[in-house]
């Protein structure tokens, strides 16, 4: 896996960092093993159900999404769907989207082979039945552009592992790495102007880190 560059040397503003860095994190964790699951006729081929992509939009985006279908039509002998989720950025407020498509293919009579031009031969409530599977893939599809945990990179060898940058969040008790640095200062691995060069500290923790350096706790 490929990593990307620390979210801290893309974007100038830190607080605004702090915040995309969090989100991009929560949309590429790797989706639930349970979730996942193998397509019936497709071989090797993995999937999220769409009632599982449909709880994670909204429990992501709240009621800040929708889902607008851009077209409809038939693509040589199947139907075609073409959607756009609408979602309201949760850093910057603003509204945008992400397209998706999505095709069935129609259900002919038993017998009478690939679809006819005039389309006499196609199963009774065929259409009926092969758009809302088209609309479903459609929908998929789009939601992919959102990461990882909607099911980008399910069948993908290689991808970019996305994770929250730590160097980001401020250095104190409530920071991860808070004990691991503790311990670090106390058997003088790193100094406080280290730890200071790399992270945020706030005053009472570089107090406390420059005690026991200095071995007075």
């Amino acid at each position: 896996m490929n990593k990307l560059s620390a979210i801290k040397d893309v974007y100038g503003d830190i607080e605004l960092a702090i915040k995309q860095d969090g989100l991009i994190a929560v949309l590429n964790q790797p989706p639930k093993p349970e979730w996942v699951k193998e397509h019936p006729t497709i071989r090797n081929h993995k999937y999220i159900p769409i009632e599982r992509i449909e709880w994670l939009l909204k429990s992501i985006f709240k009621t800040n999404q929708y889902i607008e279908v851009i077209k409809t039509g038939l693509l040589l002998n199947a139907v075609e769907v073409t959607v756009r989720v609408h979602y309201k950025d949760l850093t910057t407020g603003e509204w945008m989207f992400h397209d998706g498509v999505g095709a069935q293919e129609i259900q002919t009579q038993s017998g009478t082979g690939a679809l006819k031009p005039d389309m006499s031969n196609i199963n009774r409530g065929a259409i009926a039945m092969a758009l809302p599977i088209a609309k479903t893939l459609a929908v998929k599809d789009a939601c992919d552009h959102f990461g990882n945990i909607f099911g980008a990179n399910l069948n993908r060898k290689d991808y970019i592992e996305y994770g929250v940058d730590l160097t980001l969040q401020p250095m104190d008790e409530k920071h991860p790495n808070w004990e691991k640095v503790k311990a670090a200062i106390k058997s003088k691995k790193y100094t406080v102007e280290a730890v200071e060069a790399k992270y945020t500290l706030t005053d009472q923790a570089k107090e406390t880190l420059k005690n026991l350096y200095n071995g007075t706790i």
